[in-house]
């Protein structure tokens, strides 16, 4: 009995202590409400909050009509709501490694405080777990607030019990541990073994290289083939395709065994897959427990060193592109130099640009797959539609583009922002020339994205002159309201600028971008089908569409140069006053 008293009391000690060092993040939780901008903090949740809902019920409504259509075709429609179930589940876990990646290395590896903490009282283990379960709560939390209206809708859809949604909340926390698990596990082993600098670098490029596969992995799954049989020799084949379960040695699997047995009430079997998740979660809570005990330390001071580059210095030589920058003034020019040279030394950077460039890949492929020619409708009217469409679509990926590169691009001078007050160069021109730096080279991206999947699509010369000339007005709009916003919320002490889109400002430039992107779109969108229409029925335009042609895209050209001047100006004037 001694000795189990003696365990019993080391393990509420443990816990005691790891519960001290995870007191400070509860109480500045706690007491964020009570500064003196209490207000404007309330204000900020309020929109956050109301965003957040609208969110929330869109993908509801989304899952639930769906789930109500699958219901109505008879024979095989509950065969693809689990299927459509299973698939959610498989995104789930992989959005969860993916932010778990880079969550545990920042709170392992890369935050300010470690140096304080790691001087404490307290074993290395204890701070591991700590930070564990920090960052496992920092990187599931929103993951897991966006599925539940999808688990909400199957529960409605099907007329579920408390036994459903019980199963579904139970799931959920071994999902989230397995996946941070995995991702704190790899992250310290790979710690001990990488030179001392180069952690940050390789472990944000294996995140993205993570997400990348996963993304093709889904993709090469080519899942429009579930709703067209055409491509199965038999129906057989068909039905046997959407019943095929997954691999039994997946957390996925047991996660959706779990819920899928609890949807039809089958109350055993839900329990047995809910053991397996939480025996598998718990073991590797242990796991994760002992290999950081045994080498968290020596990869964390690793990591204190200077950082490596993981590629070579390109040659002070054949630097021709600076010469282009020669019509600037010497200070100005000096400035676009530095900031192009500090783009392409930091090497964190590149994964994301490689990651674009795949995502574009899979983006015009995704164009090429459309079974556009089995279409009861004209094909050419289709193929319009589309190219319309993509006009919002391809300026959306350019608005999210922007969120990363664009609108921390003000916050990234961090403490260093001194220095750009005290140079010859005014606020004004300093904002204009991160603005053409990032207009130049995310024009011919978006231009790319609108040409080659025209191409794809063979429109119209008219829609592919309609879609180029609207997005080459549009791009202009969107960089200058992150250029603007970035300016008006900077952040010069956060610990990656790059998580500032995710702050209140972020959250304004991603809502008015939406709209600006929204309204452009109506405003055309009349217009451009009465001359599609009248060029596919042989007619001319009245005077009347004229007018209306005419006025609707002189709004968008207004609408396009007031996105433009307007965000500057006042990130300007926000600027000065910081």
């Amino acid at each position: 009995m001694s000795g189990m008293t003696r365990r019993f009391t080391f393990l509420i000690n443990s816990m005691n202590e790891i519960l001290a060092l995870l007191k400070p993040r509860f109480w500045s939780f706690k007491n964020g409400g009570t500064s003196k901008d209490a207000k404007n903090r309330k204000s900020k949740v309020f929109l956050f909050g109301a965003v957040g809902l609208t969110f929330w019920a869109g993908i509801f409504v989304i899952f639930y009509r769906v789930l109500v259509y699958f219901q109505g075709v008879e024979g095989f429609g509950d065969i693809l709501a689990r299927k459509l179930l299973s698939m959610v589940l498989l995104t789930l876990f992989s959005l969860l490694i993916f932010s778990s990646i880079i969550t545990v290395l920042t709170k392992l590896y890369l935050s300010k405080d470690l140096v304080l903490v790691h001087s404490l009282p307290v074993s290395a283990e204890k701070i591991f777990l700590a930070r564990w379960f920090e960052s496992t709560i920092d990187s599931s939390w929103m993951v897991i607030v966006y599925s539940l209206p999808v688990f909400l809708s199957y529960g409605i859809v099907y007329n579920a019990g408390f036994f459903f949604y019980a199963t579904v909340c139970l799931t959920m926390v071994p999902l989230c541990l397995i996946a941070s698990g995995i991702s704190a596990l790899a992250v310290v082993l790979v710690a001990v073994i990488l030179p001392a600098g180069r952690l940050r670098t390789v472990f944000v490029f294996l995140g993205f290289v993570l997400f990348l596969i996963l993304i093709l992995a889904f993709r090469l799954m080519r899942p429009e083939r579930l709703v067209n049989p055409d491509t199965f020799s038999s129906l057989v084949l068909y039905f046997r395709s959407l019943e095929t379960p997954g691999s039994s040695f997946l957390p996925t699997t047991w996660i959706f065994d779990s819920i899928n047995a609890s949807l039809t009430g089958l109350m055993s079997s839900a329990l047995f897959d809910l053991i397996l998740a939480w025996v598998c979660a718990v073991s590797l809570v242990f796991v994760i427990t002992w290999v950081s005990g045994a080498t968290y330390f020596s990869g964390f001071s690793k990591a204190q060193t200077t950082p490596e580059r993981l590629f070579p210095n390109y040659s002070t030589k054949n630097r021709g592109w600076e010469y282009v920058l020669n019509f600037l003034s010497g200070p100005s020019r000096a400035y676009a130099v530095k900031e192009i040279k500090t783009f392409l030394r930091d090497q964190t950077q590149w994964p994301q640009v490689f990651l674009i460039i795949a995502l574009i890949v899979v983006y015009l492929y995704n164009f090429s797959v459309l079974p556009l020619g089995k279409s009861p409708i004209s094909t050419l009217y289709f193929q319009n539609i589309f190219s319309f469409l993509n006009m919002g679509l391809a300026t959306f990926v350019l608005t999210a583009v922007a969120a990363r590169f664009v609108y921390p691009a003000v916050s990234i001078e961090g403490e260093a922002f001194w220095i750009v007050r005290s140079s010859p160069i005014r606020i004004r021109t300093f904002l204009w020339i991160k603005f053409w730096i990032y207009y130049i080279p995310l024009l011919i991206l978006t231009e790319t994205l609108i040409v080659a999947s025209n191409m794809l699509l063979h429109v119209t010369p008219f829609m592919m002159a309609l879609s180029v000339t609207t997005v080459f007005f549009m791009v202009p709009g969107i960089v200058s309201m992150g250029i603007g916003f970035g300016a008006a919320y900077p952040d010069f002490k956060s610990e990656n600028p790059a998580q500032s889109v995710t702050s209140f400002g972020g959250l304004l430039f991603m809502i008015l971008c939406a709209g600006f992107i929204a309204v452009v779109i109506i405003l055309e969108a009349g217009p451009v089908y009465s001359v599609f229409m009248a060029d596919f029925r042989g007619v001319s335009l009245t005077a009347l569409q004229w007018i209306w042609l005419i006025g609707s895209f002189s709004l968008v050209l207004v609408l396009c140069i007031l996105a433009v001047v307007l965000p500057m100006r006042w990130g300007e004037r926000r600027l000065c006053v910081t």
